[in-house]
């Protein structure tokens, strides 16, 4: 009985515990139930939620004249136009612009009609400034905002006359405010003119708004303005006028690190041309540190590239091979491998071979005239081999091994490398020879200082263009500045301590 009875315990302890794990097993599925995944909303929502914000920090940056504000703004419209479309558009400017505004009509008419229409649109803004009119510079966003979807859509004909509406409307303001958002306008009008073939016709435009600019101590509008003529006038091959303008003007020292970049390339090519490639190589590594480091600037990291490894070419120099194997030039500076593989060994026949295997691509690089000053490059690499390799050799060898015409042209050759100080030898024009120089040795020349000169000199200017880049919060060197009040204080305190040390001195006497 006692054994039952033990028995029936147990069992009862187990039912205990299968009730517990049901009580259990039910609290869970109810806190799944509770922790299940919001339905997600919809991505159009949430774009316009975000064009809200930027509205908001516009308006912020207008009521407090903060430039911040609105330079945070122009910072987020690239990831902003990705997500734009026709019913963002159209339920922004029909939610922003009261019902009575002619441009809100203008725009609309530049966005096409969505596939499910709504019958009616909630306004966006408070029902007390409902009826106002928008600021101008909420005007420009808007206006911008629609410019940047018809060229990302390629509309590019509607593009330009979007355009010349948001430049009527820009110049008719006189507002400090706007300086920030027109630069960024100023940008896209030329970009639209630019995809149609029309860079010509704005040239006159850019000039006046350049000056209006740099009357005003517009810094913002005066980059921006700037590299578009200067990118108006390499798109024609006009060197000598892009030449004209930078002597003439001044690039802001407190520009935008990308604005300066694209300075720093034009100037470079500038300077390439006109045959001063040691400045022009030196543009160009300063316009690569100014770049951003993301991927999102690949395509002017690439450009860049192209045209100073060429230009490095031309000095003379070989550029780093650790610079071709990385990821994001290894496709694009495949072409530019070869040449300097062909610069390199002096091989004229591999120079031709990638010059005809690769001419369009460099042609459409800008590049081409430039490389095909490296023939003589070649030449000189092939003849300073020669030299190392030969005590004596013929004309007629060396005009074999350079695949010259004749002993005539390497006689030629040989004799301006000579000159150039390139090779250190001799001509026989009766023998028809050259006969090589012993090697002198080098720290015996001025090389080494010229080349510790070049090093500390791209150390100095780095140093210099990283302090001009520091940025300091405005007055914060009135900080430690003690005001009016405190220094009568101070003042009067020293006199009390000057009279209390006197007094001392008199009584211990």
């Amino acid at each position: 009985m006692a054994k039952q009875t033990i028995k029936d315990k147990d069992k009862g302890k187990d039912k205990d515990v299968e009730m517990k794990d049901d009580s259990t097993s039910k609290s869970q599925d109810a806190d799944k139930e509770t922790t299940e995944p919001e339905p997600k909303r919809d991505p159009d929502l949430l774009t316009v939620d975000d064009i809200k914000d930027h509205v908001k920090h516009v308006e912020k940056g207008v009521q407090t004249k903060e430039p911040r504000f609105i330079s945070r703004v122009i910072r987020a419209l690239v990831s902003t136009r990705r997500r734009l479309n026709c019913n963002v558009l159209r339920r922004v400017i029909s939610g922003f612009f009261p019902q009575a505004s002619d441009l809100k009509d203008i725009l609309l008419g530049f966005i096409e009609e969505p596939m499910e229409v709504e019958s009616s649109v909630l306004p966006l803004r408070p029902k007390s400034v409902r009826s106002h009119p928008l600021l101008p510079e909420l005007e420009c966003f808007l206006h911008l905002l629609v410019l940047l979807y018809l060229i990302d859509g390629k509309k590019y004909s509607q593009a330009v006359v979007c355009s010349d509406l948001l430049m009527e409307k820009i110049v008719a303001q006189n507002r400090r405010t706007l300086d920030a958002l027109a630069a960024k306008c100023y940008f896209y009008h030329s970009r639209a003119y630019e995809l149609t073939g029309q860079l010509s016709k704005i040239r006159s435009f850019l000039h006046a708004r350049l000056r209006r600019a740099t009357l005003r101590h517009d810094d913002a509008g005066v980059s921006v303005l700037l590299n578009l003529l200067l990118r108006n006038y390499l798109h024609y091959n006009l060197f000598d006028q892009a030449d004209k303008l930078v002597s003439k003007s001044t690039f802001p020292e407190n520009g935008n690190n990308n604005e300066w970049a694209r300075f720093l390339y034009y100037l470079g090519r500038i300077k390439a041309t006109q045959l001063e490639y040691s400045e022009a190589h030196k543009n160009l590594l300063q316009a690569i540190r100014k770049a951003p480091t993301t991927n999102a600037a690949a395509g002017f990291k690439q450009s860049v590239h192209k045209l100073a490894i060429t230009v490095e070419l031309l000095l003379g120099d070989i550029p780093d091979r650790a610079l071709f194997r990385q990821a994001m030039f290894r496709k694009t500076l495949m072409p530019y491998f070869q040449l300097t593989q062909a610069v390199r060994t002096g091989n004229l026949a591999q120079f031709n071979e990638v010059l005809e295997n690769f001419g369009p691509r460099f042609q459409a690089d800008d590049t081409y005239t430039l490389i095909i000053r490296l023939r003589h490059n070649v030449i000189k690499t092939g003849v300073r081999m020669i030299n190392v390799s030969y005590s004596r050799i013929s004309l007629a060898d060396i005009a074999q091994k350079l695949q010259l015409d004749s002993p005539q042209d390497a006689e030629y050759i040989v004799a301006k490398a000579i000159r150039d100080g390139v090779i250190e030898a001799t001509i026989n024009h009766n023998g028809g020879y050259m006969q090589s120089k012993d090697n002198i040795d080098i720290y015996c020349t001025r090389e080494p200082q010229a080349a510790f000169h070049q090093r500390i000199s791209f150390c100095l200017d780095i140093h210099n263009h990283s302090v001009k880049a520091m940025r300091f919060p405005p007055k914060s060197y009135s900080k430690d500045l003690e005001t009016s009040e405190e220094r009568r204080q101070r003042e009067q305190e020293d006199l009390e301590l000057a009279k209390e040390l006197a007094e001392e001195d008199d009584e211990s006497f």
